[in-house]
């Protein structure tokens, strides 16, 4: 298998993982007859293409932000997770993972936008049902196309509760997975892959176990945070201490030991 990470068009505010266009290839990559040649002659040699897929969020350049943020009542305002002010400020103290206020105004609406990463990556409403059935449609269009698989980005943000500042393994975010299954892969010879900074031994199987029917795997990135300072940010480092990096490593080991 290629992997590739995003190819989408994109404003690369985020290297590509700021979406503008899913149907669209960026124009330093060449045009979708580019794309759909290199999935055809990967196929033929027995190479299968895996798109690296972002659906928590889109770029603010994308046309549904577009027209949401400029009138409220767009049919696109509710694709996204707008609040009032509180006394004049953000909603409450979501921070985003880029630093700062995960909130960003926008004066035309005099409303906040949600944004876990940058300004310009606002979050999708996973909520709203007409979201979900046009991402379902556009991943199906991909999937049609020959790709082999789908690497999900930040897909446990999907369940996201903004209200009660939960982020990763919302409430309802198993449900949509599960959502997700029926109504694209599961119908296709594919493997998918989410990506989670918070999965741990015990909830991994949640998501990649066979009988879950959500994804096929997990990738975690607990040993990633070894050389954080703690209750900062991810840009403040300390020196990695190599016990407790390998003290994760033997704690994954011994999970996929017993379940296998």
């Amino acid at each position: 298998m290629i992997w590739l990470s995003p190819v989408y068009a994109s404003s690369n505010d985020d290297n590509g993982y700021d979406i503008s266009d899913y149907e669209a290839i960026h124009p330093e990559f060449g045009t979708m007859e580019d794309m759909e040649q290199l999935i055809d002659e990967a196929k033929e040699r027995g190479i299968n293409i895996v798109m690296d897929l972002v659906v928590n969020h889109t770029s603010d350049e994308h046309a549904w932000f577009q027209s949401a943020k400029s009138n409220i009542d767009s049919p696109y305002r509710d694709y996204y997770i707008w609040r009032d002010p509180v006394n004049g400020k953000a909603p409450n103290e979501l921070r985003s993972a880029f630093s700062g206020s995960a909130w960003g105004y926008e004066p035309q609406t005099n409303q906040y936008y949600l944004h876990l990463f940058s300004k310009k990556q606002p979050n999708l409403n996973w909520e709203n049902e007409q979201i979900r059935k046009d991402i379902y449609q556009m991943m199906n269009r991909w999937l049609d196309k020959g790709i082999g698989g789908l690497r999900m980005d930040v897909i446990d943000l999907l369940g996201k509760d903004a209200d009660n500042q939960i982020t990763g393994n919302g409430p309802r975010l198993h449900e949509f997975l599960k959502e997700m299954r029926r109504e694209t892969f599961e119908h296709y010879n594919v493997m998918t892959v989410g990506e989670s900074w918070v999965v741990t031994p015990e909830t991994a199987p949640l998501f990649a176990d066979e009988s879950s029917k959500e994804l096929n795997m997990m990738f975690q990135f607990e040993h990633l945070m070894l050389d954080e300072q703690p209750n900062t940010s991810k840009w403040q480092l300390k020196s990695l201490d190599m016990p407790e990096f390998e003290k994760v490593f033997n704690k994954w080991q011994t999970q996929l030991t017993e379940t296998t």
